[in-house]
């Protein structure tokens, strides 16, 4: 009778890992950003976004908050040009894109923040504030909601202490706990408030996008 070595049974994906890789694969806005040399299909999210609400302009100063592996940053670039700058910031690290500045470092600590104000030049303030982050899903929703509030509170934080005046922050959310309030601060903070969910954000995916416009004031933007 032939035996099976231990300690080598083939691993094998959960039903839920192999649905997921197959719409990977077979997602149409992958295999375009593959097609086009983009860094990932969110770069479709904010070309949706900016085509709606005019964020990107010619000579402005971005900063892309949780930018890695870039696909935001990547469409941002050529749309402020070489007279403006993009500042893309990650916790890890990202590899170059012409016309982009990137700073490996956790803009929650006081040490991140100055590396980013210093990579922002001698204003130290920026027209947008962009920040696609979500945090490490543990699959439990109570969880995952809160460390996704804390996430947009931090770039809330982040762009009132460090916009231009009447600057614009786009930041994507879930709705669920923490997400009334969440609005409600941005409604003091801007003149408009809109929430937008992209044709590019899947289906089953319970993202939405706020986009606000026009920064009432700005927190004084200590270090």
């Amino acid at each position: 009778m032939e035996r099976k070595a231990k300690g080598h049974v083939k691993p094998t994906r959960s039903v839920s890992s192999n649905r997921w890789m197959h719409e990977h694969v077979t997602d149409p806005y992958v295999q375009r950003a593959k097609k086009l040399g983009l860094r990932s299909r969110s770069a479709f999210k904010i070309e949706e976004i900016d085509a709606k609400y005019r964020l990107l302009r010619h000579g402005m100063t971005v900063v892309d908050l949780g930018a890695s592996p870039g696909g935001w940053s990547q469409i941002a670039a050529p749309k402020v040009g070489r007279g403006g700058k993009v500042v893309a910031v990650d916790l890890l690290p990202m590899p170059g894109l012409a016309g982009v500045e990137v700073v490996t470092a956790d803009f929650s600590t006081d040490e991140g923040v100055a590396a980013v104000v210093a990579a922002l030049g001698s204003a130290g303030k920026c027209d947008l504030v962009m920040s696609d982050m979500a945090p490490n899903m543990s699959g439990i929703g109570v969880s995952d909601q809160a460390k996704t509030m804390y996430l947009c509170e931090l770039a809330h934080d982040f762009a009132t202490r460090f916009l231009n005046p009447n600057g614009a922050f786009v930041v994507k959310t879930f709705q669920g706990a923490g997400f009334p309030e969440f609005f409600k601060a941005l409604k003091a903070d801007f003149l408009s408030v809109a929430s937008f969910k992209p044709k590019s954000s899947r289906d089953r995916s319970p993202e939405l996008y706020l986009v606000a416009k026009g920064l009432r004031r700005a927190t004084p933007a200590s270090t």
